[in-house]
């Protein structure tokens, strides 16, 4: 059977700084992202089964995401909690949703880390392919399994 690369489109609102960094993106700003997610795998081969013919139900992978990815980091903040604890304890209690990560939230290493959790919660059957993950209209950040080795 074929392999077949199944994608879906998501959106969120987030906001986040980088702190140290030398330009602009070092005050809080926001940003509407949009992800590209691509998973591969063979469609299902079972006339019995409700999915027959699917990868995977779209339902189904909407979820996943969703859950994982959109539902946590819609509408928040995001920032590295090992910068610059000083200003992350006056700004704690402003926000409801504050997300701290170990890591500076920049596209390139957000689309890494969604790719590792989005890739846990999948189906054993099924590969994350890629991911591309909008920050602007006009640049993206793109995470591609082939290139992991």
């Amino acid at each position: 059977m074929a392999k077949i690369r199944v994608t879906k489109r998501f959106h969120w609102e987030m906001s986040h700084a980088l702190f140290d960094y030398n330009g602009l993106c070092r005050n809080m700003h926001g940003h509407s992202y949009i992800m590209y997610a691509s998973i591969i795998g063979e469609p299902i081969n079972d006339p019995t089964s409700p999915k027959h013919g699917m990868v995977i139900d779209f339902s189904d992978f909407k979820k996943i995401v969703k859950d994982l990815i959109v539902d946590k980091y819609d509408h928040s903040v995001v920032l590295n909690k090992a910068e610059n604890i000083q200003e992350i304890k006056q700004i704690d209690g402003l926000f409801d949703r504050l997300i701290l990560l170990d890591y500076q939230p920049t596209c390139e290493l957000m689309v890494a880390d969604f790719a590792e959790i989005i890739q846990a919660a999948l189906p054993k059957n099924l590969k994350l392919h890629s991911l591309k993950l909008y920050e602007t209209a006009t640049s993206y950040a793109e995470w591609f399994a082939d290139d992991q080795i």
